[in-house]
């Protein structure tokens, strides 16, 4: 006799296969040979937004900045470049600044152009934790919206403000399409580090050397982007690691939703279009 708790995941997940594409349902085993752990299993990786706290990728580092876009965005992007290092900019919609500013939809633009990673930081820097799910929903659509309209594309991940995240807030972001990224690292810049102790903070991550890092800093603090930045950098580069973006060091996963072609390229291409498109990031 099936446990109830096997039957309701079973059922579900029966439903999520359905909507597969042909050639995963060929490669899955029959629903009959799952226990009920690994039924569970496939249904919470089907139905939460997977968390990424670490990279996955040796030898990289995934330099990450908060609460932009703001001014000190271009002294960023230009340190970064000294160093031949990319970096993944998790940005708001209303935090600091407007993010429909002209300078930071110039911002913005400027960044993504020059190879860096644009994410999710939600709208208005609220705890997802104490939000209803149409309401994060809100704060998720919203600045996936803005990035739509100023970059073109639309962020394959989020990172929660404050790092809070629940059960239902990885519902929502799964249903957004968006896996969630925390820190293995943080400078403490925003808990009122000076940058004298950030950069001890960089000096001893350096001389234990992990394998991986994946950083928390945020663009609006003058003495990250002009003094704790370069520091970083230098340190880091000097033990040997890679500066990437967070979708290459959890081993080039794509940063963004492939952007489906409308019924006018198609037309112009002589594709036939396809039924349903299917998400590129790994969340099944």
């Amino acid at each position: 006799m099936f446990a109830t708790s096997r039957l309701l995941a079973l059922s579900l997940l029966a439903t999520l296969v359905s909507a597969l594409p042909a050639n995963f349902t060929e490669r899955a085993p029959e629903l009959g040979d799952l226990t009920e752990d690994e039924a569970l299993s496939l249904v919470e990786r089907a139905t939460l937004a997977p968390v990424y706290s670490k990279c996955t990728t040796a030898n990289t580092v995934a330099i990450t900045f908060d609460d932009g876009p703001y001014i000190y965005n271009t002294d960023i992007v230009n340190t970064l470049k000294q160093y031949n290092a990319k970096a993944t900019f998790f940005v708001n919609g209303n935090n600091y600044q407007c993010i429909y500013s002209t300078d930071n939809e110039k911002r913005l633009k400027a960044a993504y152009n020059a190879g860096h990673q644009i994410a999710s930081h939600t709208w208005a820097h609220l705890d997802w934790t104490t939000l209803s799910k149409d309401k994060l929903k809100s704060e998720m659509t919203k600045v996936d919206t803005a990035l739509t309209k100023i970059l073109g594309v639309k962020p394959n991940f989020v990172r929660p403000p404050y790092g809070n995240y629940n059960t239902a807030s990885r519902e929502v972001a799964a249903a957004n399409g968006q896996s969630i990224v925390i820190w293995d690292f943080d400078s403490g810049d925003s808990v009122g580090k000076t940058t004298a102790q950030s950069n001890k903070l960089y000096d001893d991550l350096a001389k234990k050397k992990p394998s991986t890092i994946l950083t928390l800093n945020h663009e609006t603090y003058s003495g990250t982007a002009k003094t704790v930045l370069p520091h970083a950098l230098s340190v880091l580069k000097a033990k040997g690691y890679k500066f990437v973006t967070v979708a290459e060091c959890l081993g080039n996963k794509a940063p963004y939703v492939k952007k489906t072609a409308s019924k006018r390229d198609l037309e112009v291409l002589n594709i036939p279009p396809t039924p349903k498109f299917i998400r590129s990031a790994e969340t099944i």
